[in-house]
């Protein structure tokens, strides 16, 4: 009796509301998770490399928004309205990015029924994305489990847009635990992906801080007009915008940042020497970015007995 006890006490320990994220979380439940992850994500990335960057980003928009907890991954109910059309989210992150988590979800659950929430698949998915087109891993913690809800008004508010000033970003991510010097790793996640028109637009065109030659070449895919060429398409960086290196840093000594809030960075402020660490340093670089990657993962999890495990990321059980 007494062991038994003992064996109940364990349990409820195991599933308080103060469990921790571990590495070896899915060890014995689910052992294949990491190889079945990775091999949706390489798939999808191989298809089409934008994809990469918009499940780092993905991983980001989720956990500034009351915590890292697939919240970002819920559709709109009678009773909610999601994250995937706040302002951050509606065009950045795209169609084919829910199904490739939707698509992870599927092996997962083939593998192991119940087991792997959908925010534990968007952290892997984003490390694996990194990963996969040159950049560092890291161990993810795992263990988090799902979000019953979501907040479209937090995700409007919670993440800094492209017009941020340098002042703004680090009280953004001050706000999420994350100090000034993890804002300047974690930015360097542009080194992959695109962004729209609309969101560098007043940068080419009213920007000082930017190269001349730079910009001009900007401005013939993106007219001044707004709501002329709205969506069309430039790299974050235009050196290796398929590659994760640390290009985004040297891009931004040379005054060629693509949104204004990257060039804040670099811009006779307090982050200026980081800038140039990153830049002449590409390791150093690379173990801050995955350091920083593991603490915004550590931001507010639902562990033990709170959310759940969701069956469709899509929706509420």
């Amino acid at each position: 009796m007494a062991l038994l006890a003992l064996v109940a006490i364990l349990f409820c320990l195991g599933t308080s509301t103060n469990a921790q994220l571990s590495t070896s979380y899915y060890s014995y439940t689910c052992p294949n998770l990491s190889s079945t992850v990775q091999s949706v994500v390489q798939s999808a990335i191989l298809q089409d490399a934008r994809v990469g960057a918009t499940l780092v980003r993905l991983f980001y928009h989720d956990c500034f928004v009351n915590g890292c907890d697939g919240s970002i991954l819920l559709d709109d109910t009678s009773t909610f309205t999601g994250e995937k059309t706040a302002g951050p989210n509606k065009d950045s992150l795209t169609t084919k990015v829910f199904q490739v988590v939707d698509d992870i979800k599927t092996a997962a659950e083939n593998a192991c029924s119940g087991v792997v929430s959908c925010a534990d698949i968007v952290a892997l998915a984003a490390m694996d994305s990194v990963s996969i087109l040159g950049g560092p891993s890291w161990d993810v913690k795992l263990g988090r489990r799902d979000s019953t809800t979501a907040s479209f008004s937090g995700a409007n508010s919670n993440i800094p847009g492209p017009s941020s000033s340098l002042q703004n970003l680090i009280s953004s991510f001050n706000s999420q635990g994350l100090s000034a010097n993890e804002m300047v790793a974690l930015s360097g996640a542009h080194t992959i992906g695109q962004a729209r028109c609309t969101t560098f637009r007043s940068r080419i065109y009213s920007d000082t801080n930017i190269y001349g030659s730079f910009a001009s070449q900007l401005q013939s895919n993106c007219p001044s007009t707004s709501g002329s060429g709205d969506d069309n398409l430039s790299p974050l960086d235009v050196q290796t915008p398929t590659r994760f290196d640390n290009n985004y840093y040297k891009n931004l000594q040379k005054f060629e940042g693509l949104l204004h809030s990257d060039q804040e960075l670099y811009n006779n402020g307090s982050t200026d020497s980081l800038v140039a660490t990153y830049s002449s340093d590409a390791s150093t670089f690379s173990s801050d970015f995955a350091a920083a990657m593991i603490k915004l993962g550590d931001i507010n999890p639902l562990t033990g007995s709170l959310g759940e495990i969701r069956k469709n990321c899509r929706v509420v059980n």
